[in-house]
C-alpha cells in the first residue's frame, strides 16, 4: 500500500528580502501573506531563490518560523541541500523542528558527483530523516545532471517523494513520468515548462514567477490539473513573457527587480548577486504592468 504523501501543484520558491544588508522580515511577512491569499498550494522557503548560501543560521530559522507562522496549514518544502553530506544533514537537523515539513535537496554542486555517487548521496540523506526528501535536479547550476535512471531508482527508496526537475530535458522528464512508482510526483523546476511537463502526467510547478504573479500561476497549474489545457495554454501565453524574462539574468536578480517595481520589497541581494542592470529593471517592470488587471 502507497502511503506517500503526493505533491502537486503550485509552490513559490520563495526570495529573502532585503534591506541595508539585513533580511527584512517585515516585508518577507507580507511576501508570504500574499501567497497564501493567492492560493498557493505549498511553499518553498531556503532555496536557490532565496540566496540561502548567504543567509545565516540564525536568519534560516527566523525565515522558515515566520513562513510556518504565516501559512498555517500550508505544506513547507525548506531548502537543504548542499555539497556536503555532512551540512545538508547538519541543515536538516536545524530546520526540522522549526516549520519545515519536507526538504528540497539539490544535486551537490561543484562536486560534480557520478551517478553512484548520487545515488549513495540521496540514499544517506533520505536514511536521516523520517520527512519527505524532494529532489532536485538543475544542471544549469549545479554542473552535473541527474539521468532518469538514477532518479528512478532513488524514487524506490520510500520517504523519496518527488523531484524538481529542472533540467529542460523533456525526453529526461517524460521517462521520469513514465517509470516513476506510484505517488512519486514529477514537478517542474522551469516555468515555462510547466504546462508542457503537467500534459506528460507531471504534478506542478516549483516557481520563480509566482513570487510576482501568484495566482496566475496557482489558476494555470490547476487548469492543467483539472485537465483543462486549453485554459493552461491560454494562461501560459499570457505569462510567458514574465517566465523568460525572470532569467534575463541570474536568479533571483530578475525576481528581485519586478518585486521592487511593485513596491513590496528593495532591489537589493548580498553578494556575490548584484542589483539588476537597470536593462532588467525597466523590462520587468514592463512585463508586470502588461499583466498589472491580472495580479
Amino acid at each position: 500500500m502507497n502511503n506517500r504523501f503526493v505533491l502537486s501543484g503550485c509552490g513559490t520558491a520563495l526570495v529573502t528580502p532585503f534591506k541595508d544588508g539585513a533580511v527584512d522580515y517585515q516585508s518577507y511577512a507580507s511576501l508570504v501573506e500574499r501567497q497564501v491569499e493567492a492560493g498557493i498550494h505549498f511553499l518553498v522557503p531556503l532555496g536557490s531563490t532565496a540566496e540561502t548560501p548567504c543567509l545565516e543560521d540564525d536568519e534560516k530559522l527566523k525565515v522558515l518560523e515566520l513562513t510556518r507562522e504565516i501559512a498555517g496549514d500550508k505544506t513547507i518544502l525548506a531548502g537543504v541541500g548542499t555539497n556536503s553530506l555532512k551540512q545538508t544533514l547538519r541543515n536538516m537537523k536545524l530546520l526540522g523542528e522549526h516549520g519545515a515539513d519536507m526538504f528540497l535537496v539539490v544535486v551537490p554542486y561543484y562536486n560534480k558527483p557520478t551517478a553512484r555517487g548520487q545515488y549513495e548521496y540521496f540514499k544517506a540523506v533520505a536514511s536521516e530523516t523520517d520527512k519527505p526528501v524532494i529532489l532536485y535536479n538543475v544542471p544549469g547550476r549545479t554542473g552535473t545532471n541527474m539521468t532518469a535512471e538514477t532518479t528512478l531508482r532513488l524514487a524506490e527508496i520510500e520517504n523519496i517523494i518527488a523531484i524538481k526537475e529542472a533540467s529542460g530535458d523533456l525526453g529526461q522528464i517524460k521517462a521520469i513520468i513514465e517509470g516513476a512508482p506510484d505517488g512519486f510526483s514529477v514537478l517542474s523546476g522551469n516555468d515555462d515548462q510547466t504546462v508542457d511537463i503537467m500534459k506528460m502526467g507531471g504534478a506542478g510547478v516549483i516557481s520563480v514567477a509566482s513570487n510576482i504573479a501568484p495566482s496566475l500561476v496557482v489558476k494555470m497549474t490547476e487548469a492543467a490539473a483539472r485537465g483543462d489545457f486549453n485554459e493552461a495554454d491560454s494562461l501560459n501565453a499570457r505569462l510567458i513573457p514574465l517566465f523568460e524574462n525572470c532569467f534575463v539574468e541570474s536568479n533571483p536578480i530578475p525576481v528581485k527587480a519586478g518585486l521592487a517595481a511593485m513596491g513590496l520589497i528593495r532591489n537589493e541581494l548580498r553578494l556575490p548577486l548584484t542589483t539588476s542592470e537597470d536593462s532588467t529593471y525597466d523590462l520587468m517592470a514592463k512585463t508586470i504592468d502588461g499583466l498589472q488587471n491580472m495580479i
